[in-house]
């Protein structure tokens, strides 16, 4: 039944693909003025369907009673309306399908032309679009654009000046920008995970898709992974007592507790999503740029920037299991001229649990700060501190006991506890020598410390019903610190008519794993059906001492080539010299400790490689080949490293821009994993990289606004993840946590006007399918389907709403842990939100 349902929520968001293509054909059509081409329409080169692009043959600056007014003039054809964007002080319109002619001069450039304007720019930003830049000399200036017929009219205003009123002619388009970036909604065009540049989506060959705060917003998200269930092919691992946030499965393969944040690798960790600005999700090897990460892809969390606009939020969420979270999102300039930008968050989270005897509670404070030293250089500095403390929970046993048992039943002991604080810092300096090239260096490093003492979960036995455990203490907190420097120089050129942009970055960075701790075995299991609660903790009998330390120099090259307007290249690679080593100190407390570990060096060299086609300007057709690595860290028993285990994907797909706010992913993919250790069965002491595992898939994703005040954000996905080489384990076995199907729907309306103008309503069906939740597979987690739903009401600077979660009850296990136990997923759920700007 739940199959059909969810093949039913694929066809619904199939149709609304079409209806979302249909209405965005409709408004552009309504609102589109007479004498205003749009890109869409603009006549292409029947060859190489490259658009005959607007030639901009004239610039003026013309003065008015207040200001200036910037003329950019053509002879032939109109000029598209522009998009517009603001960084710092500068106002950014960019004007698709246009090319800048004015005969031996490659810019215009007028300098201090009205009090508050410290210049104006305009040049050929790229083949296909002329930029216009606006600096103000006080803040970011605001504009008045007036599209005419083989004109089109900007006139700045300083922010220190009132918008001027300028009158639009008969038939014209007249566009107010007010230099503050409007909310992305739903879809979010560019993104820097892919190419560590600003690159729209389209322009990348591969997929990346980018959940934005609104879409955390309106699900209600109160743990981050939860955003994650709108991603195809993306699955949330939870593990270790459920005391981390940044655990994945990407396409079919897990991401080793090692996400982003900020594009700096961090480990296993808790993230506040109330600093959270948005999430991209790289599909594929992320190597190329990024080092180290499992070949499924890798988790991106971009925080919160300072706003040079003072903005002002609180925001209360209380709900079911007494939760309750009161958050602050505070922002904007500290100086008069607005070079010194600051943000602060902060929010603390308290709250039950479906499961008995577990709580759980978070604090969070982030402040971020910005300066703009010139119009060429920006520094920003931000820190977090995070606090959590939880009850340790291990889940469930994987048997079928479990279909039996209730989904609160709680089998560690009532006292047991996990603690951590985390710290994180980024600072990243950028400088622009010119138009052309750029410099970023920047500095991430995360310190966490945590601590437990827990009962764990260790053999379950079917006959008895009972669970043996044994008992596990940190002698002193567990270290897990990363620190790394990035510097990357990127440089814009021409060869003939080529366009490049390249980028050569370098890395440094150095983490640390240590923990100290004693463990015993416990005679007295716990029943399953009856547990019975107070097991005296037993005598330590072994204690263990890791402490393990990685350097890696990363240096990494890319350049993303425009053939032509339409057909665009990339092409990269990383090298990586990387050493580690490992100490491992163990034994009984009145034995003198076994010590052993060893020292290993490990170099790769990751590369990628892809084409991007543009049939029409809306549709982008890619293909793209990328590789991965991950050090080994062991040797065979004769004594010889292994080298790291590698991925390779092969990718295609076609990308779809349905409209200006509404856009379409559909990939498909192969990843070969090879160099896996395998138990060597001459020597079970000790591994040899003989394993290899393979993993096929078809993805879609889709996001936007379908028409004004209707959301939507879908994913479909078919993956086969399985054993294709080893020595132990049966070939064709489904790797644990990679369903082979899922899908999920979530869209949300707000009323636009009316007497119930600013009532909204929210639904999604999230369905994922059979999981293994071990190898050799022998047990499955059954597919699932669940609802949510959510209403809320916008009035003035006020927002109310109640989010419903699991909306019908639906009783499902969200994953497994190392083949070992298996978590429930939280039953009907109510919570509710009441926020204010002032």
């Amino acid at each position: 039944m739940s199959k059909r349902l969810c093949l039913w929520a694929i066809g619904v968001a199939a149709v609304l693909i079409a209806q979302g293509a249909r209405a965005n054909e409709r408004v552009v059509t309504a609102t589109q003025p007479v004498g205003i081409d749009t890109p869409a329409a603009t006549v292409k080169d029947w060859l190489s369907q490259t658009p005959l692009l607007t030639q901009i043959t004239g610039v003026k600056v013309n003065p008015t009673a207040t200001s200036v007014e910037v003329v950019l003039e053509t002879t032939a054809g109109n000029i598209a309306a522009p998009a517009s964007t603001t960084q710092g002080r500068i106002l950014y319109f960019d004007i698709p399908n246009a090319a800048l002619s004015l005969g031996k001069d490659r810019e215009f450039r007028v300098e201090n032309p009205v009090t508050g304007i410290a210049n104006i720019l305009v040049t050929q930003a790229s083949p296909t679009y002329v930029r216009v830049q606006i600096t103000g000399t006080e803040g970011v200036p605001t504009a008045v654009v007036v599209a005419n017929e083989r004109s089109l009219v900007i006139t700045p205003v300083s922010a220190a000046a009132p918008v001027a009123e300028t009158p639009a002619a008969t038939d014209d388009i007249e566009i107010t920008v007010t230099g503050r970036r409007k909310q992305p909604g739903y879809q979010v065009p560019n993104a820097t995970t892919a190419t560590k540049t600003d690159t729209p989506l389209r322009d990348v060959p591969g997929s990346i898709q980018v959940i934005p705060k609104q879409v955390i917003t309106d699900r209600g998200v109160t743990r981050i992974s939860e955003a994650l269930q709108t991603v195809s092919g993306v699955v949330a691992q939870r593990d270790f007592g459920d005391d981390t946030d940044t655990r994945f499965n990407i396409r079919g393969f897990g991401t080793e507790s090692a996400s982003l944040r900020n594009g700096f690798r961090v480990g296993a960790s808790e993230i506040a999503p109330n600093n959270i600005e948005r999430i991209e999700v790289l599909k594929g090897p992320a190597s190329v740029l990024h080092g180290q990460f499992e070949p499924g892809g890798v988790v991106n969390f971009v925080t919160k920037q300072p706003l040079d606009k003072p903005s002002y939020s609180a925001t209360l969420t209380a709900g079911q299991f007494s939760f309750y979270e009161p958050s602050v999102d505070i922002s904007g300039p500290l100086t008069a001229d607005k070079k010194l930008l600051y943000r602060l968050t902060g929010s603390y989270q308290n709250s039950g649990s479906f499961r008995d005897f577990v709580k759980r509670e978070q604090f969070s404070i982030a402040p971020t700060l910005s300066y703009q030293f010139s119009e060429a250089t920006k520094l920003i500095v931000g820190y977090e501190f995070l606090s959590s403390g939880q009850t340790f929970d291990d889940g469930l046993p994987i048997d079928p006991v479990i279909f039996r048992l209730p989904i609160s039943r709680f089998l560690g002991e009532p006292n047991d506890s996990f603690r951590s604080t985390t710290n994180n810092l980024n600072a990243t300096l950028e400088h622009k020598f010119s138009e052309n090239i750029s410099l970023r260096t920047a500095v991430g490093a995360s310190f966490r410390r945590s601590q437990g003492k827990t009962f764990r979960l260790l053999d379950f036995d079917p006959i008895s019903n009972q669970f043996s455990r044994f008992y596990s203490l940190d002698n002193s907190p567990s270290i897990q610190d990363s620190l790394s420097w990035q510097t990357d120089l990127t440089a814009k050129f021409d060869t003939g008519s080529v366009n490049h942009q390249l980028l050569v970055g370098v890395e440094l960075a150095r983490s640390q794993a240590k923990f100290d701790f004693s463990d015993a075995f416990s005679g007295l299991g716990i029943d399953v059906n009856n547990p019975t609660y107070g097991t005296p903790i037993p005598t330590f009998t072994n204690i263990a001492d890791s402490n393990s330390i990685t350097n890696t120099v990363g240096v990494s090259v890319q350049d993303q080539i425009t053939l032509l307007p339409n057909l665009k290249f990339l092409i990269g690679g990383r090298y990586d010299f990387s050493n580690t080593e490992n100490n491992l100190s163990e034994g009984s407390p009145s034995d003198v400790p076994t010590v052993s570990g060893g020292k290993f060096n490990n170099q790769a060299f990751s590369p990628r490689v892809g084409l991007v086609y543009q049939p029409i300007e809306p549709v982008s057709l890619y293909t793209s080949f990328s590789s991965s690595f991950v050090p080994n860290n062991a040797t065979t028993s004769a004594g010889a490293s292994i080298d790291p285990t590698r991925g390779t994907q092969f990718e295609a797909g076609v990308k779809a821009d349905l409209g200006n706010k509404f856009t379409a992913t559909l990939a498909a993919y192969q990843i070969n994993k090879t160099n896996i250790l395998t138990t060597d069965l001459e020597n079970p002491n000790f591994s040899i990289p003989v394993g290899e595992a393979q993993s096929r898939g078809l993805e879609l994703d889709i996001g936007g606004e379908i028409r004004p005040g209707w959301n939507i954000i879908a994913s479909a996905f078919l993956n086969n993840t399985v054993i294709t080489k080893d020595n132990n384990l049966p070939v064709g076995n489904t790797l644990i946590n990679a369903p082979k199907n899922g899908a999920s729907l979530w869209t949300s309306y707000e009323i636009q006007e009316g007497d119930l103008k600013g009532v909204g309503f929210g639904t999604g069906l999230f369905y994922i399918g059979d999981r293994e939740a071990e190898l050799p597979n022998d047990f499955v987690l059954p597919s699932y389907l669940r609802a949510d739903a959510s209403i809320f009401y916008k009035r003035d600077k006020w927002r109310i709403g109640l989010n419903f979660k699991n909306l019908f009850g639906t009783r499902y296990f969200e994953s497994s842990q190392n083949s070992a136990l298996i978590y429930p997923g939280n039953p009907f759920t109510v919570q509710g939100t009441v926020s204010v700007e002032f």
